[in-house]
């Protein structure tokens, strides 16, 4: 039997899942890549889905100990200082978000004060690495590919992939943003799928299948290795290199990738404020010719 109580919150206008994972043992929990409301057309803030986590963990009376991040997402801007605010706790990523700031910090040209040493997260993780969460371990494991600085979190018996993987009937994650790897992200889907084949994986969007009409967030290991669209037992290395990157090729820049990186990547913080007292996000212009 499990010793963790996992609570999944589903973010519909991102397609995110937020996970509240609780040790029953002494109330510890931990908050996986919790989602902040913004209104792209109004630049609008709010915390209405991130509340619903405020009241779930006190109402349970839980004592926050992590915010937990699986990357920078480029699909939504995260709660994390918000809610550890609220609830305190400390926030964490994978260490190679340095990796990640240095890069966009070139691309929207931020402030010369801007680091690119990942000292806006309260703690940086490296592969392997364990923590602790009340009496339970959370195992780090580095799985880039869709970024370079993606981590999952193995709990026990559930490991929480972010993007990496999606469910086995929409596959697996994009790997075409700056620094991504379609052969590094087939390496890091292996290694998750290298785990016990009872090991319960949620995963971090569901948009759904064409053959499917509800939204699904948990699968296995075992599923994931015997029917995954995209990655199944079965399929090689250089066969899967060749879907994804034909398949990246004619997906569409997420919506919300510009003004979500540059938040994400300061831990959630925003911007400086300018003489104004007003926060404002770059939004860098192709123009084509």
């Amino acid at each position: 039997m499990s010793k963790i109580q996992i609570t999944s919150f589903f973010h519909e206008p991102t397609f995110t899942v937020t996970y509240v994972v609780a040790d029953p043992a002494t109330n510890a929990c931990a908050i996986i890549d919790p989602v902040m409301d913004y209104d792209a057309a109004s630049g609008t803030l709010s915390s209405e889905f991130a509340d619903k986590i405020v009241s779930f963990i006190d109402k349970n009376g839980l004592n926050t100990e992590w915010i937990l991040e699986t990357h920078a997402h480029a699909d939504h801007l995260t709660a994390a200082p918000y809610l550890k605010a609220k609830l305190g706790g400390l926030i964490g990523i994978g260490e190679h978000i340095r990796r990640v700031q240095s890069t966009f910090k070139s691309i929207y040209n931020l402030e010369d004060s801007f680091p690119s040493d990942g000292s806006q997260f309260d703690q940086l993780f490296g592969d392997g690495e364990v923590i602790s969460l009340g009496h339970l371990d959370i195992e780090v494991l580095h799985t880039p590919g869709h970024t370079p600085a993606c981590v999952s979190y193995y709990i026990e018996d559930a490991v929480f992939v972010g993007d990496t993987l999606f469910m086995p009937d929409y596959g697996t994650a994009r790997a075409d943003f700056p620094n991504g790897s379609a052969n590094t992200l087939y390496q890091s889907i292996r290694k998750i799928l290298a785990l016990p084949d009872s090991t319960r994986m949620f995963v971090g969007h569901d948009y759904k299948s064409p053959n499917r009409d509800a939204f699904k967030w948990e699968t296995s290991v075992f599923e994931q290795r015997r029917s995954n669209i995209h990655v199944k037992d079965g399929v090689s290395q250089a066969d899967y290199v060749t879907m994804r990157e034909k398949r990246d090729a004619g997906l569409a820049v997420p919506k919300l990738l510009l003004p979500a990186i540059q938040v994400n990547i300061r831990a959630g913080q925003l911007p400086p404020a300018e003489d104004n007292g007003k926060h404002y996000l770059k939004i860098p212009l192709t123009v084509s010719k």
